[in-house]
């Protein structure tokens, strides 16, 4: 066996897919989805041919043109990894997988109608970076491996479906289709039933596999954009308002970075259990309803997923070791589109927040240091539990060395082309380092690149930002432990970002009365912009302040993003004597459990585990 990826069973002897078929009926009153993965291949083959699963039922596996079993075998689960489905071929380029999904599928959640917004129907997503398609569908669940997919939804006709991929049709199921899709349910053309059709044309990684179910609605906000999000007008006028300059930034994007290959940019607010501020699935990005805040502020999630379409989706990491190339590349695009269209203080202050939030997940790693490395080794590593700001704001910095080194002009220019060279491909750290020093000759000489991809901490030559508003804001923030409060005057045209970076900036051994007497004033741990809000909580909870132990509860309890649950949790449970603390996040879990994503689970699990 020759591995490509310490967290898949993918064979590098073995041929590639080329294409997955998916006929999926959803039950919603078991939380299962009955399929059948019509897999096909590069070329035939012959032997053994591994794919990856987690908490799936193999039910057969059949050749699609004689209708014969295939042998196949389904290891014992391994940590991490899954289960692997090893299927024996005979000259095989094509081969018919009838599966059911479990209810406890890492890469689903289903939620039932009192967990919707409308309180009226189910609702089901998919989340499915950076391991859990194989809990979706079986398949080489490696980002070096890229795939062309078509998809059949069987749904409840009340609700509709959205996916990351192209809409064909939706129609009545025809009768009979069930057994000639060996999907392996009768109900497939029950009355009651409607079938959604989509295609994805252009080659992704399995990660980028995705979909929605449930009551939607959609507003149009621009030639290539509509927002979807649970029909709610209320719900649906706030996104559309919050998005409403996103071709703006799609047509800055393509002038920094080449044409937008995915024809369409539509966005879905998810409900607010959903795990990421966003997730870049191409042609339909998946965000938090927390990104909702009003201002337009916002829209700089947006533009960070709409960077991906470049710097992620269209050049993709080979394998998890190296994200920095999707993450640290996607916050300098990210970064460059803000300042155009929000302009440089905007650009800045995310810079500042970046820099803060680096400094802090160093801190965080101090037991640990490969995690602070742009290159680590992550055998035996579950990528969710190591998810960190570092390949997002090291990878950034790295990017702003190079572009100092050698001017603007230079550096977009050699974007370009990196991006035009490797599009629809997967790479590793050495192909792009390889294709720097082709590109700007001497680079090496100018930088040192080893200790950027593969030292541990900050390296000396990264760049703390210099920006008017970052070192007013850290002043303001140093000056708070002599009793220095804000004026109103200061802060009257702050929006969060600013507000965020202040309280980052707090120095540590703070009065929980001046905490109060911040808050008696600006009312921070009531505002609607959950970075002002969480960052506030964390600092209380830090100081022992209980005051507002309360608003942690309703916060841990209404929201699943990971952004917002690791940091809360952690300040809870870490350190000696706070055996109170301890005890209230273990209830807080407790009974807000089933709210949050299995991926959100995993984390606090993990963080309580290490703690308690």
């Amino acid at each position: 066996m020759a591995p490509i990826d310490p967290h898949s069973f993918t064979d590098s002897t073995q041929p590639s897919t080329s294409h997955i078929s998916l006929s999926l009926y959803f039950d919603f009153s078991s939380s299962i989805i009955h399929a059948s993965a019509l897999i096909s291949l590069t070329n035939p083959h012959s032997g053994p041919f591994f794919l990856d699963t987690r908490s799936l039922s193999i039910d057969s596996v059949i050749d699609p043109q004689s209708k014969t079993p295939i042998p196949f075998s389904l290891s014992e689960n391994v940590p991490i990894k899954g289960s692997q489905l090893s299927v024996s071929l005979s000259n095989h380029s094509s081969f018919l997988v009838t599966y059911t999904t479990s209810p406890s599928s890492t890469a689903l959640q289903w939620l039932n109608p009192l967990q919707t917004f409308n309180k009226a129907y189910p609702f089901v997503y998919t989340q499915c970076h950076a391991i859990h398609a194989r809990a979706v569908f079986p398949c080489q669940d490696t980002p070096a491996m890229r795939i062309r997919y078509s998809a059949r939804l069987n749904i409840p006709d009340q609700l509709s479906a959205v996916m990351a991929a192209r809409h064909v049709e939706r129609c009545r199921p025809i009768n009979n289709e069930a057994e000639e899709l060996a999907c392996g349910n009768s109900s497939w053309s029950a009355p009651g039933r409607m079938v959604e059709e989509f295609v994805m044309e252009q080659p992704v990684p399995p990660y980028l596999f995705a979909f929605a179910i449930g009551e939607l609605g959609n507003r149009e906000v621009g030639p290539r954009t509509r927002v979807f999000a649970e029909a709610a007008p209320e719900l649906l006028d706030a996104a559309a308002r919050e998005f409403a300059g996103t071709e703006d930034m799609i047509k800055q994007g393509e002038k920094l970075f080449g044409e937008y290959e995915w024809e369409r940019f539509d966005l879905l607010v998810l409900p607010p259990s959903f795990p990421y501020g966003g997730m870049e699935n191409p042609r339909m990005v998946f965000l938090t309803p927390t990104v909702i805040k009003g201002d337009a502020s916002g829209a700089r999630v947006v533009a960070h997923e709409l960077a991906h379409s470049w710097t992620g989706n269209l050049i993709t990491n080979k394998t998890n070791e190296h994200f920095w190339l999707n993450e640290g590349f996607t916050t300098y695009a990210e970064r460059r589109i803000v300042e155009v269209v929000q302009g440089e203080k905007r650009a800045a202050l995310s810079i500042g927040i970046g820099w803060r939030g680096l400094n802090d997940e160093v801190e965080r790693f101090k037991d640990n240091m490969e995690f602070t490395k742009l290159i680590n080794n992550q055998e035996g590593i579950d990528p969710d539990d190591v998810y960190s700001q570092v390949p997002y704001e090291k990878g950034f910095q790295f990017l702003l060395r190079i572009e100092r080194q050698v001017g603007r002009p230079t550096f977009d220019e050699f974007l370009k082309k990196y991006i035009a060279t490797f599009k629809f491909k997967s790479i590793d750290t050495e192909t792009f380092i390889d294709f720097l020093k082709a590109n700007i000759p001497g680079i090496e000489t100018q930088i040192d690149l080893k200790l950027w991809t593969e030292g541990t901490g900050i390296p000396p030559d990264a760049h703390e930002p210099d920006s008017s508003v970052y070192k007013m804001i850290v002043t303001l923030g140093n000056e708070f432990k002599n009793g220095r409060i804000l004026r109103e005057d200061e802060v009257a045209d702050w929006q969060g970002q600013e507000w965020e970076l202040y309280l980052k900036n707090l120095p540590k051994s703070i009065e929980a009365s001046q905490l109060v007497g911040l808050d008696s004033r600006y009312r921070l741990s009531e505002s609607k912009d959950y970075e002002v809000k969480v960052a506030f909580l964390q600092r209380a909870i830090a100081i022992g302040c209980r005051d507002y132990y309360n608003e942690v509860e309703k916060t841990l309890k209404e929201i699943g993003r990971m952004r917002y649950l690791r940091p809360l949790y952690t300040a809870l449970v870490q350190g000696n004597g706070k055996e109170e603390d301890k005890v209230f996040a273990k209830r807080i879990f407790s009974e807000a459990r089933e709210f949050y994503h299995p991926i959100a689970q995993g984390v606090v699990e993990s963080i309580l585990a290490k703690h308690l």
